[in-house]
């Protein structure tokens, strides 16, 4: 009897999976699970070890960007959204790329020259970008304004908003000024790796759905939840913003 129940809880998922819903139910239980208030921000215990370390640290760094990008679901969400439809390595390369240059050069200005953005308006204007992303995947700008944004440019620019965020957060570390560069650079490094890591997980599971017959079938679902998704996380930092 146990055995039959393992084996039709096995068929069920690989139903779900295969339809998308498990796509679709990972991005509500990431938002549903996951405390809003607290997600993506400066963790007590990491900011108190920084405010206690002087000089170059390379490796605390590296594990703490690494550690943000990981636990950033507003960054896993775009990144989602961006290769939903790449199907080649090296179009997937030129966009990550892209994304990269712009969030690492923004964060880097912004923790040198102390230059940070509200958090609650730089993580809502994040959530727009997951909402963007959402539309332009479903042809909404095509139909709506008879023209198709240049998808390259939008990612690099939202890539510099991503980049401020991550200032934003760097700068609540109040890093001292001795080793700055190099453990701004290390936690860049590591900022990287993290994004490689979710990257990575991230096509494993779309490479296997996308052999699936149920891809085309349920994208459109998937992008909406991921844009619904995108208005909670821009609905939550806007009433932050004028409640605090």
């Amino acid at each position: 009897m146990l055995l039959l129940m393992k084996r039709e809880t096995f068929y069920l998922f690989k139903k779900l999976s295969r339809s998308g819903f498990a796509i679709a139910l990972a991005l509500i239980a990431l938002l549903s699970f996951t405390d809003l208030a607290y997600a993506h921000a400066v963790a007590e215990g990491d900011k108190g070890y920084i405010q206690e370390i002087y000089g170059v640290n390379l490796v605390p760094y590296i594990y703490l960007g690494a550690k943000h990008m990981l636990t950033g679901y507003d960054h896993i969400l775009f990144l989602f959204g961006v290769i939903f439809f790449l199907y080649r390595i090296k179009h997937i390369a030129i966009y990550v790329s892209l994304f990269a240059l712009g969030h690492s050069s923004t964060m880097l200005i912004g923790v040198i020259f102390n230059f940070g953005i509200n958090s609650y308006l730089i993580d809502a204007i994040i959530g727009f970008s997951i909402v963007y992303k959402a539309l332009d995947n479903i042809g909404a700008f095509k139909r709506w304004l008879g023209v198709q944004p240049n998808t390259k440019i939008a990612t690099l620019i939202f890539g510099f908003f991503h980049g401020f965020g991550l200032a934003s957060k760097i700068i609540d570390y109040d890093i001292a000024e001795d080793g700055l560069i190099p453990n701004l650079l290390a936690f860049n490094v590591g900022v990287e790796i993290g994004q490689i890591l979710a990257l990575s997980a991230i096509l494993i599971a779309m490479g296997w759905w996308r052999r699936s017959r149920s891809f085309f079938k349920h994208a459109y679902t998937s992008n909406v939840i991921m844009m619904t998704a995108g208005f909670v996380l821009i609905g939550y930092q806007l009433t932050g913003y004028f409640v605090s």
